[in-house]
């Protein structure tokens, strides 16, 4: 399995994307803009979306990769997209964006009976199998109801696991968790540097002091890659995080990096 990053930033400029990540070649996991530099005919080949929420940075992806590929699915006699989310990331979906106000309602075009989007729920603690990847939900905590990802790397790894945390402040459940699993890399977030600790607090992101925190509940020595970086601070945000001297292997993630489980 191959996971390509498509976007990692807390939001746009020159250079920057916003959060998406390509399992394969037909899952994303969150659809901000980075699913903006995927050609039409990838695109046209994704049938699975994963969403940790419903923040306009994580699914804006979604209305318009729908209206891109309607044609090519359709014409080709494709399924639906399926897109996986908690029942209240899916109403947020419905009522705010599908509502024929800020786009069109694509669960039910170019028909009701065969659409090019189809809406599925899920809940913390459930493990999806999608074509043969297993990717269990982590609990989050976000301001709004989120939730975090670990895709199965299979028998070939060891069944080592690709953490993705979604935006969360402080998680104890996410640790006890991840105490439970193997990991062979670790995506987490850290919005802002120390100097915004404060905000970084009132919106239910990380800063580097609370990272620092955070890892001391995850044994060993773990790739660690750091997302959701808001641009123009990534050089703020990683002089903190290298000052936490940890025991893990820890980088920012970029666009363009691949991974494999």
């Amino acid at each position: 399995m191959n996971i390509s990053v498509l976007g990692c930033s807390g939001a746009i400029a020159a250079g920057y994307k916003t959060t998406a990540f390509l399992l394969d070649d037909d899952i994303l996991i969150d659809a901000g803009t980075g699913v903006g530099d995927l050609p039409l005919d990838a695109l046209a080949g994704v049938d699975h979306i994963l969403l940790s929420h419903s923040h306009l940075d994580h699914v804006l992806g979604i209305p318009l990769l729908a209206d891109a590929v309607l044609r090519l699915r359709a014409a080709a006699g494709r399924p639906p997209i399926q897109v996986h989310a908690l029942p209240e990331t899916l109403d947020a979906l419905r009522r705010h964006i599908f509502n024929g106000a800020i786009w069109p309602d694509f669960t039910a075009l170019p028909s009701r009976e065969a659409p090019v989007l189809s809406l599925h729920p899920f809940q913390i603690g459930e493990r999806l199998n999608l074509g043969g990847r297993i990717i269990e939900v982590l609990p989050a905590a976000h301001t709004v109801p989120a939730v975090g990802f670990a895709v199965d790397g299979g028998e070939t790894s060891g069944h080592a696991h690709w953490v993705y945390t979604g935006d969360t402040g402080p998680n104890p459940a996410l640790w006890q968790r991840l105490s439970e699993l193997r990991l062979s890399h670790l995506v987490i977030e850290t919005a802002f540097s120390d100097d915004e600790c404060e905000l970084a607090h009132v919106s239910r992101h990380l800063c580097p002091t609370d990272l620092g925190q955070e890892l001391r509940h995850l044994s060993g020595s773990v790739d660690v890659r750091i997302t959701h970086i808001k641009p123009g601070e990534v050089e703020a945000v990683m002089a903190g995080v290298q000052a936490l001297q940890s025991p893990h292997r820890i980088s920012a993630l970029h666009a363009g990096q691949a991974m494999v489980l």
